[in-house]
């Protein structure tokens, strides 16, 4: 059993062991067990244009177990077959902002089945597009040391992402600053305190070249988080900015820990419905948009995680780029057909590839860890975010060590960089950094007179993103 498992994901020749594998596995699931919570919290509170929820209620959040059950068996299924298939340490669950704009954008203007067709429609389109070789041929086009920077905001934002999960930073509410240390500028709460716990123990083992320093901390930290609800007996926040109690999850043992999970939500969608509830253009440009963020968001995706395990060639592509892509155009269509929007890669993997993962087994371990969550969502939801983000933090200052590879004294890409870098977290988007970051390049070329610098895709993309950034005016206009 082990020599195959050897021969197959390569773990010797990527310099890893089954150990390894095994522990990146568990530390990316812990990372991304959030999605099966977050995902109901914003499905389920989304009326469609028939004043129906999704799961087929009829009050907020009467489907929550069930988009809960069938989130995580979508997650586990295509992260196994990421693994198997591409061979490559990346997960895939619900994308977070897809799922947002599916509930908010989408399903407000017809019903959740022909919301949910829409995104498998996405889905076949940018699985042909993989299919000709255009999604690789894009990828491929971009310059080197674009991809970095890609690399590197990424890495900005998911620290962002694990800093304002925790509580350490947060909304002030006005106008500026829009963001602050804590509430009113000073760190409250004992969820906070059990976050810096967290994160200067994963420092601390990860300097001292600990095996496992993600995965120890989290487990630790997650140990404290329970004895300090024994004791301070707190709330969740319920989404406000001034609470002291855990951001999401509350980390106490629950009343029971499996529940027989209910997957009626699959197979609850309709393929072209939407044109005829929203209108052809209206419904052609929702698509576009979800087509443009889930393409380059994977792209982006895919290159910071082969860049942190050392598994891009020498131009920034990862190993088995080409059946990655077609693994998460597949997840795009499948999330939908499924009923719980649009699945794409996580960024979140980078987490278990901190931890040493680099092929697919670890994939196939957090696949199998979603699979039995379809069980144990009652204690799925009870696992707290400030256990489990520290390891973004950590992961975060990895991949920012790849800036020192972008030439700084070369306008020509520092700029388009330097753009792709900040917006990302600053816009809480990974398609709008990517977005700004292609457009400058493009725009310096052309001003600078180097036009045949410029690959004819790289051109194309422009134009996309110029749409895509200006979609609001246009759908005004169209509508």
């Amino acid at each position: 059993m082990t020599s195959t498992l050897e021969q197959y994901f390569k773990i010797s020749q990527r310099g890893s062991s089954i150990g390894k594998e095994v522990r990146g596995g568990v530390v990316t699931f812990l990372t991304m067990a959030y999605i099966v919570v977050l995902n109901p919290i914003i499905l389920a509170g989304v009326a469609d244009e028939d004043g129906k929820f999704l799961g087929g209620g009829s009050t907020p959040g009467s489907g929550f177990a069930t988009i809960a059950a069938v989130t995580a068996l979508v997650a586990g299924v295509l992260t196994i077959l990421m693994g198997v298939v591409a061979n490559f340490p990346l997960a895939l669950a619900t994308g977070l902002g897809l799922n947002a704009f599916v509930a908010f954008s989408v399903a407000s203007q017809m019903t959740w089945a022909d919301a949910m067709g829409l995104v498998v429609l996405e889905g076949l389109i940018i699985l042909l597009l993989v299919l000709t070789g255009f999604r690789k041929a894009v990828f491929d086009a971009v310059p080197r040391q674009l991809k970095t920077a890609i690399a590197v905001g990424i890495g900005l934002f998911i620290t962002l992402i694990g800093l304002v999960d925790a509580g350490f930073v947060r909304t002030t509410g006005i106008g500026a600053p829009p963001i602050q240390l804590g509430i009113g500028g000073h760190l409250e709460g004992w969820p906070v305190l059990v976050f810096i716990v967290g994160l200067l123990l994963m420092i601390a083992l990860h300097a001292r070249g600990v095996p496992g320093a993600i995965l120890i901390g989290i487990v630790a930290t997650t140990i404290l988080a329970v004895i300090v609800q024994a004791i301070a007996d707190l709330p969740a926040s319920g989404g406000k900015a001034t609470s002291k109690g855990w951001n999401l999850n509350v980390p106490e043992w629950p009343d029971k820990v499996f529940a027989k999970p209910d997957f009626s939500l699959l197979g609850d969608f309709n393929l072209f419905n939407g044109f005829e509830r929203a209108g052809v253009v209206t419904a052609a440009l929702l698509v576009f948009t979800l087509l443009l963020a889930d393409f380059f968001d994977t792209m982006g995706t895919m290159t910071a995680i082969g860049a942190e395990g050392g598994l891009n060639d020498e131009d920034g592509t990862p190993v088995g780029a080409q059946k990655i892509l077609i693994v998460d155009s597949i997840a795009a269509a499948a999330g939908g057909a499924a009923g719980v929007s649009s699945n794409t890669s996580y960024i979140e993997s980078a987490s278990g590839v901190g931890d040493g993962a680099r092929t697919g087994l670890a994939s196939v371990v957090t696949g199998v860890l979603f699979l039995l969550s379809t069980l144990a969502v009652p204690l799925v939801e009870h696992i707290p975010n400030e256990a489990a983000v520290p390891a973004l933090v950590l992961v975060g200052f990895l991949m920012m060590s790849q800036v020192k590879d972008i030439a700084w004294d070369d306008s020509e890409i520092a700029i388009p960089a330097f753009l792709t870098i900040v917006l990302m977290p600053f816009t809480y988007s990974i398609t709008a950094g990517i977005g700004a970051g292609f457009i400058a390049y493009v725009v310096i070329k052309l001003v600078k007179g180097k036009i045949a610098e410029i690959h004819p895709l790289m051109w194309l993309i422009g134009v996309l993103f110029v749409i895509y950034f200006a979609i609001d005016p246009i759908t005004s206009w169209v509508g």
